[in-house]
């Protein structure tokens, strides 16, 4: 994936957490040419390698220099992050803007190479390392805090980079671990909550009482409840009811009574009946 995406070079990094929680940012950000100049540590050492959390490969494949400018004499493209203003005439571009930039010399035919400065942990970038940039890249941060460690800046350039063309929808329905309810199952629920209102006294205005079932049912429509919501509904309801009481009916009770209910308040379908003996004497 060399030479699809803009190299990372770290000039003279002391830590070898830094490097390792930098390769850590680049596999975040799909970003795998790592350069090095003048490390002061190996960057294999152990806590490299702890600190980049599964990114081992970046670390084994980045290449070492011994000056800034072998590091960059192969790329066309040089950005150099900084958060201080140097007396050069340089444009300055937020890492959005860099990305796109980025993104349209590495789509070119033949490409031409990008890499990205980035300074020592406590002095950043010297004069002459930002000297062989072509642009600056400066993050719009807190103007009165705007500091931020190695593996930060990576990241937040990464990040851009990655996002400018990545397609992930802005937003994403919730992912569902029960089936969603369905209209059976939610008339069920209006009949126990009703029925329980009713008893209660709350729906005991007949003028109203149509307009507030139908308020009610709609909350719980809009919800998309799950069939699972709808059973835990069911139990709220019930122990609303109900709770500890000593006369509160068995579960087995309560679903005889509700399917006796239902099925008194069903239409008879049977023909007429007469009491007695119907046979003629």
């Amino acid at each position: 994936m060399r030479g699809t995406a803009p190299a990372i070079i770290l000039v003279e990094p002391q830590l070898a957490e830094n490097m390792g929680t930098t390769a850590r940012a680049m596999g975040n950000s799909a970003l795998v040419d790592l350069r090095l100049v003048r490390p002061r540590v190996s960057h294999l050492d152990e806590r490299a390698i702890n600190a980049a959390s599964g990114a081992d490969a970046i670390l084994e494949n980045a290449r070492v220099y011994d000056s800034t400018e072998e590091a960059v004499a192969d790329l066309v493209h040089v950005y150099a992050t900084t958060a201080r203003r140097r007396d050069m005439m340089k444009r300055i571009v937020t890492p959005r803007k860099a990305a796109g930039e980025m993104r349209q010399a590495l789509g070119l035919d033949p490409i031409e190479p990008v890499g990205i400065l980035f300074g020592r942990e406590r002095t950043g970038l010297e004069n002459d390392d930002v000297a062989l940039a072509n642009a600056v890249i400066e993050v719009p941060l807190n103007p009165s805090f705007c500091s931020l460690n190695l593996a930060q800046a990576v990241l937040l350039v990464g990040y851009e980079w990655y996002s400018s063309v990545d397609q992930t929808p802005t937003e994403q329905p919730a992912e569902r671990a029960s089936p969603p309810a369905a209209h059976q199952d939610l008339l069920g629920l209006y009949e126990h909550l009703e029925r329980e209102l009713d008893d209660c006294g709350f729906l005991r205005l007949p003028d109203k009482r149509p307009g507030m079932v139908r308020n009610l049912r709609s909350i719980f429509a809009r919800a998309g409840l799950t069939r699972q919501e709808v059973k835990t509904l069911h139990g709220v309801v019930t122990e609303l009811r109900w709770g500890r009481r000593p006369d509160r009916p068995l579960r087995s009770e309560r679903h005889s009574s509700l399917a006796e209910q239902r099925t008194s308040d069903e239409p008879s379908t049977d023909g007429p009946t007469t009491d007695g003996d119907s046979s003629a004497s």
